[in-house]
């Protein structure tokens, strides 16, 4: 696992902006995994800029969701497919035909879980999947205790998750679902390239769990230490509790530059 620890999140969206456009410039229809909420914002921000400005272009990029709440309509504002066509697919000029997720509105959701798994496998597998992650370790839906080795599959929304995401329904916490389908852990890791964006203090802990602490279903996002290709990009608060983190700026300011990310 690598760790790169930046500024700020805006230095971190940047890093890692430019290794999705190397990405596409080596392979314009790769498959990039996105996910929604707060974190990543500066990254499709900066991704934007470049295609805006010609550096790259995401005209045959293929985009692979994450998670989708169960039983929202698909065109509902709230459902995570019309959050990334607003801030994923629109900004980067990609189509909706160009678009995979799972159906949250199924009335069988094992079977749309399984569907996806194999979709995605079909589509030649993720190049790049972006993950955020919870103050207490979770990537995905993936909450604590989940199986490392789980595929996509249903969750069931702890009711704090539905009290925080009641702010984008009104504040009503009624319309916020009960149930999401969420990429399970062993998914995830079948991703070429895992990349795991965290910033502020309040993730401090969670990433000295997934870096430095065992492997362990209480933190799932510490399976990221099993992959080939993972890469951790923290800002200095979010790096705070990181025991190792002159090792890691050192490691990083000696990179032979042909690596990138």
């Amino acid at each position: 696992m690598e760790v790169v620890i930046v500024p700020d999140a805006a230095a971190g969206g940047e890093l890692i902006a430019e290794a999705m456009a190397q990405l596409l410039r080596r392979k314009p229809d790769a498959l990039l995994g996105v996910a929604t909420g707060s974190t990543p914002l500066p990254i499709y921000q900066a991704l934007t800029a470049k295609v805006r400005s010609g550096a790259v272009d995401a005209s045959r990029a293929r985009i692979a969701q994450l998670d989708e709440y169960v039983g929202l309509p698909a065109d509902h504002p709230e459902s995570y497919r019309s959050v990334l066509r607003r801030e994923v697919l629109e900004p980067l000029g990609i189509g909706m035909d160009a678009f995979m997720g799972p159906d949250g509105t199924a009335q069988d959701v094992q079977a749309a879980c399984e569907a996806y798994d194999r979709a995605l496998a079909e589509a030649g597998g993720v190049d790049l999947q972006l993950l955020g992650i919870g103050t207490d370790g979770h990537i995905g839906f993936n909450e604590p205790c989940s199986s490392l080795a789980s595929r996509t599959r249903i969750k069931t929304l702890t009711e704090q998750t539905r009290v925080d995401n009641a702010r984008f329904f009104d504040g009503d916490i009624e319309q916020v679902p009960h149930h999401v389908i969420t990429q399970g852990i062993g998914t995830i890791l079948e991703a070429r390239h895992l990349v795991l964006l965290a910033t502020g203090e309040g993730k401090a802990d969670a990433v000295a769990a997934t870096v430095e602490g065992p492997v362990a279903a209480v933190c799932p996002a510490s399976a990221l230490q099993l992959h080939p290709h993972a890469t951790v990009v923290v800002d200095e608060a979010a790096a705070s509790k990181l025991k190792l983190a002159d090792y890691f700026r050192h490691t990083y300011a000696n990179k032979p530059q042909w690596q990138g990310l």
